[in-house]
């Protein structure tokens, strides 16, 4: 169990982390806004209290620690799809990773962007509330084929180790 919880953190947080470099790649290069993790923390800030859909998650009251509690949930998320992973390919992937399951979980996880995060926030399902949709879900699909990938390339770094 425990190399389990800790190869899939390894894969998880280091995929989220090339996630996060690839989103700072697209700000830097072509001037794309980052994602608002203070906005994501409010949504999840309200989640205990039954609030699992916002107007707009940016005219709800701020939340203390809200940007913490958006990052800490983004790495958590990436942990538990890289669990998903792990428990999807089977014991023997951790000696021979392929790209199968890594990339089948990162376009299927597409989907709790499109119909769970977006629509609680105020965006529409699929971001179809927004007058840039498209452009939205084609970087969802890239970044999460991105995810994918550092999924599976980590899972190659980290091969026949034991934990």
């Amino acid at each position: 169990m425990t190399d389990f919880l800790v190869r899939s953190f390894i894969i998880g947080a280091g995929a989220t982390l090339a996630l996060d470099l690839w989103a700072l790649l697209l700000n830097k290069t072509f001037g794309l806004p980052m994602a608002n993790w203070g906005f994501v923390g409010r949504w999840v800030a309200g989640l205990p209290a039954g609030r699992f859909v916002h107007e707009d998650i940016g005219k709800a009251a701020p939340v203390a620690g809200e940007k913490a509690i958006g990052w800490a949930f983004h790495y958590a998320v990436g942990w538990s799809f890289a669990m998903a992973t792990l428990l999807l390919a089977g014991p023997a992937w951790k000696l021979a990773p392929t790209a199968f399951w890594p990339l089948i979980v990162g376009w299927v996880t597409v989907g709790c962007g499109w119909f769970i995060l977006a629509p609680g926030m105020g965006a529409g399902i699929a971001a179809s509330k927004r007058p840039n949709a498209n452009r939205i879900r084609m970087l969802n699909i890239v970044g999460h084929t991105i995810f994918g990938l550092a999924m599976w390339a980590i899972a190659l770094a980290i091969k026949g180790w034991a934990f």
